[in-house]
């Protein structure tokens, strides 16, 4: 049976061993990249495709770019868009011309949203959000989708290369919008290699798989402009702190937004599925189930930067001598100290907006 990911949905991934296969991704080495960042060694980042390209042009300080984008849908994001940003973070620092695109067309065809509304929602918000999670705005160019002919004249050319069963097969299903939204994307991803011809990372979560499996076929047939193949890096779902595979935004109460008023991430995480045992006793003797806690599992994706201090964690909630409720309290302190620097950080980058760079 294949693997369908739906990039608009809420499908669940449950054997990533099985993706990697099904969509010919290569398992992720950290040893491949200089200094490689927290979700990179901890194996959350497990898979992408032609990763070696990028290694490349960082080793040989070869120009390259990094490139994601922002879906303008709602006033919130969630820890899922925090790893992207780690992760252009970690590109930008090992100098990747950075460029964050504003998906307004997307928006408006997938999401219902108007482009006014997705603009500002932009401003106002996802943009200073990203900059507050680490994403430095003088090394980054913004564009709207909707202001960029260049990204839709690709998107056209897209268009008459690429079949309807070939829609099908990525996406399932092959609606208009959702066929110019995919189309528009790939100019996305190609839009830098106008300006130079040059390697690209894009470091999403394994939901955008089938965008760029489509990008990189469009890619071998239009040969006449020798863009370079994008390269991909995925990474794996924060899990629902009830234990599903995925955090779900239509389930509040299983995932952690941002920002979040700290007393209700409090009864959140005081409400999480843990990996304690049935009693307490039975927890000292036998120890708890960290592969099992998904709240040591938000320490290891997202609180706790000192590899360390996590496995030092994990051996004392093993072995019993931390209970669930410690862990718990852990990770609420390290919530309310990461929620306090985020909306601060927010404050403070809302002010740079009007002095971004944004291409048209």
């Amino acid at each position: 049976m294949t693997v369908l990911v739906d990039p608009w949905g809420s499908s669940l991934i449950e054997n990533y061993e099985r993706l990697l296969k099904e969509f010919g991704l290569q398992t992720f080495q950290p040893r491949i990249l200089p200094k490689p960042n927290k979700i990179m060694r901890r194996r959350i980042v497990f898979g992408g495709q032609g990763m070696d390209l990028i290694s490349q042009a960082i080793k040989r300080k070869k120009p390259f770019y990094a490139l994601s984008g922002i879906m303008p849908s709602g006033d919130k994001i969630h820890l899922g868009n925090k790893m992207v940003v780690e992760n252009l973070k970690y590109f930008q620092e090992q100098g990747a011309q950075t460029y964050i695109l504003i998906a307004d067309l997307e928006s408006s065809v997938t999401r219902d949203v108007t482009l006014e509304q997705a603009k500002k929602r932009a401003l106002d918000f996802h943009i200073p959000a990203y900059i507050a999670l680490g994403l430095n705005p003088k090394k980054t160019t913004f564009y709207f989708q909707s202001d960029n002919m260049e990204v839709i004249k690709i998107g056209f050319d897209a268009s008459q290369k690429i079949t309807l069963n070939e829609f099908r097969a990525a996406y399932g299903v092959a609606t208009p919008g959702k066929i110019m939204s995919s189309v528009t994307q790939i100019g996305d991803v190609l839009f830098p290699q106008l300006k130079k011809r040059m390697p690209g990372v894009i470091p999403v979560g394994i939901d955008q798989a089938p965008h760029l499996r489509l990008a990189r076929d469009y890619i071998r047939r239009r040969k006449m402009h020798k863009y370079f193949m994008i390269s991909s890096l995925y990474h794996k779902y924060m899990p629902s702190l009830k234990g599903a595979f995925k955090m779900s935004k239509s389930q509040p109460e299983s995932c952690i937004e941002l920002p979040e008023d700290m007393a209700s991430v409090k009864k959140k995480l005081m409400k999480a599925k843990t990996g304690g045992r049935e009693t307490l006793a039975k927890h000292r003797k036998l120890g708890g189930q960290p592969d099992k806690c998904m709240i040591f599992e938000l320490l290891k994706q997202h609180l706790v930067e000192d590899d360390k201090e996590l496995n030092k964690i994990y051996k004392a909630y093993k072995s019993g001598k931390m209970t669930s409720a410690e862990i718990k309290e852990l990770a609420i302190d390290k919530m309310t100290t990461f929620m306090k620097t985020f909306e601060r950080d927010l404050v403070k980058a809302k002010k740079t907006v009007k002095k971004l760079t944004f291409a048209r």
